[in-house]
């Protein structure tokens, strides 16, 4: 018969095969103290997912070194050793970071027992063992079962891998990767691309990382998927709470050392690392437009029109009316990859719909010719003989007219109070551009400017002009 430590042993083990957080703790139970409440939730929330008829993804967001990839990595072990025919795939930054994530929770598995009193993974689940002569770093099976781990990354590979549960790790490496447009994109391409493809029926999906763009992989995920159907559960873990003055862990991370990392970093980063708050939010160019819910009167509509430099950009055309005191208010626009033949007449109509005054248009890299061909549309099939057609070549830099002209954006242009639903690409674009970094497109925000340099240079024109007549010129 087993004597009564022997019984407590094999209590504990059952315990922790039934609870994920008893498992952490017994195999480390330096990290894994029930003390540290976040991450008792952490594990509770993950086992609780599996069983979520609810939501089939779970995004995670938490401060760095609390242990995040850790337990990720402690969750795989232990949806193994309950299920040997459970497909796992992760995912991480890079293949480097991936293999060493794989051999991890391969060597956890192969463990040999070396000292009586050290928990390890066998001791919990004796019949889960690393099948001979499958144990490739990055793809392998266990006894029983076949494929049942693949570890990949953005530049890797899934190809023939089908998965029960998707689960992908800190994907950003840091603030210039996640200030890059052209990065965010790649991932939630590759993301939805070769990941999601890989999804067996009923499958599911857990994103854990540190927050940091409001398009990174979390960031999109969150948006873009519930369009989809899927049914998303968002957990987000500050470092620092405001209101109670209190740190997430103090052994984990304690406030003097938050508030010395913090100081050490600029405030975007810091906000976007220890307070889940996306860093765009912080290094955005427009902090936010006026709205309006009753149009005002106007002393004339006019449009401003960037059009389309590559396939690859938006026609951008914003109608808009300006009131005797010169403030613009946003009535309509026009902002799509659509190819000119659909561009050209769906102006022209919103210009006779609006009765348009005045129309300019950036004649740079075909501008011209798309003018020419709208102004010819507007008289032909909308018997508009009232709008006016400026066509002309923006020489100076776009990126210094639109830091210049922002400010004024901000304080004196007006759009719809519903813009953000009416027109979500346009709302996305704007708000999301970068004062420093790189944009992946800047045609919202520099017809936006358009607009402003349009209505100061009539301001600066009639002030030049009154003062020529008071001094009888």
């Amino acid at each position: 018969m087993m004597d009564k430590i022997a019984i407590k042993q094999q209590a504990r083990f059952e315990l922790a095969r039934r609870d994920f957080f008893y498992y952490c703790h017994l195999m480390a139970s330096d990290f894994y103290k029930p003390s540290r409440k976040y991450l008792v939730e952490l594990c509770n929330d993950l086992q609780g997912f599996l069983s979520d008829d609810e939501h089939n993804v779970l995004v995670i967001n938490e401060p760095p070194r609390h242990g995040k990839s850790r337990t990720a990595g402690m969750f795989v072990q232990w949806l193994l050793g309950n299920d040997n025919n459970k497909k796992i795939m992760t995912g991480s930054y890079n293949e480097t970071l991936s293999t060493v994530f794989s051999k991890n929770v391969r060597n956890a598995i192969q463990e040999t027992k070396a000292d009586k009193d050290v928990t390890v993974f066998n001791d919990i689940f004796p019949d889960t063992h690393i099948k001979y002569g499958d144990a490739a770093m990055n793809l392998w099976s266990l006894e029983g079962g076949y494929n049942n781990y693949l570890a990949t990354s953005p530049t890797g590979t899934a190809t023939g891998f089908g998965a029960d549960i998707i689960i992908v790790d800190d994907l950003i490496k840091n603030a210039e990767e996640a200030n890059n447009a052209t990065v965010l994109e790649k991932h939630w391409e590759w993301f939805t691309n070769t990941m999601l493809s890989r999804l067996e029926e009923g499958g599911k999906i857990i994103i854990i990382m540190t927050r940091w763009h409001s398009q990174d992989l979390a960031g999109k995920a969150l948006i873009e998927l519930p369009k989809s159907d899927y049914k998303v559960k968002h957990i987000s873990m500050k470092a620092y709470d405001e209101a109670t003055d209190t740190m997430l862990c103090d052994e984990v991370l304690s406030k003097q050392a938050y508030l010395q990392k913090t100081k050490t970093m600029g405030a975007d980063i810091a906000s976007a690392n220890y307070q889940q708050e996306p860093i765009d939010l912080k290094g955005r160019l427009y902090s936010g437009f006026k709205t309006y819910d009753t149009r005002p009167k106007f002393k004339r509509i006019s449009a401003y029109t960037d059009t389309a430099d590559t396939g690859s950009d938006y026609l951008s055309s914003y109608i808009y009316g300006v009131t005797s005191d010169n403030e613009a208010y946003i009535l309509d626009i026009v902002f799509t990859k659509e190819p000119m033949e659909v561009t050209e007449p769906l102006l022209a109509r919103k210009l006779a719909e609006h009765e348009v005054n005045t129309c300019d248009i950036e004649s740079n890299n075909g501008g011209r010719g798309f003018a020419r061909n709208v102004e010819r549309l507007t008289k032909t099939q909308y018997n508009n003989h009232y709008t006016l057609f400026n066509w002309f070549h923006q020489s100076q830099n776009k990126q210094a007219r639109i830091l210049t002209n922002a400010t004024w954006a901000i304080e004196h242009i007006y759009f719809p109070e519903n813009w953000r639903h009416k027109w979500p690409e346009l709302y996305q674009e704007l708000m999301s551009y970068q004062r420093e970094g790189k944009n992946a497109h800047d045609d919202a925000a520099d017809a936006l400017t358009g607009i402003v340099e349009s209505i100061n240079n009539k301001i600066k024109t009639k002030a030049k002009v009154r003062r020529k007549s008071a001094y009888g010129l």
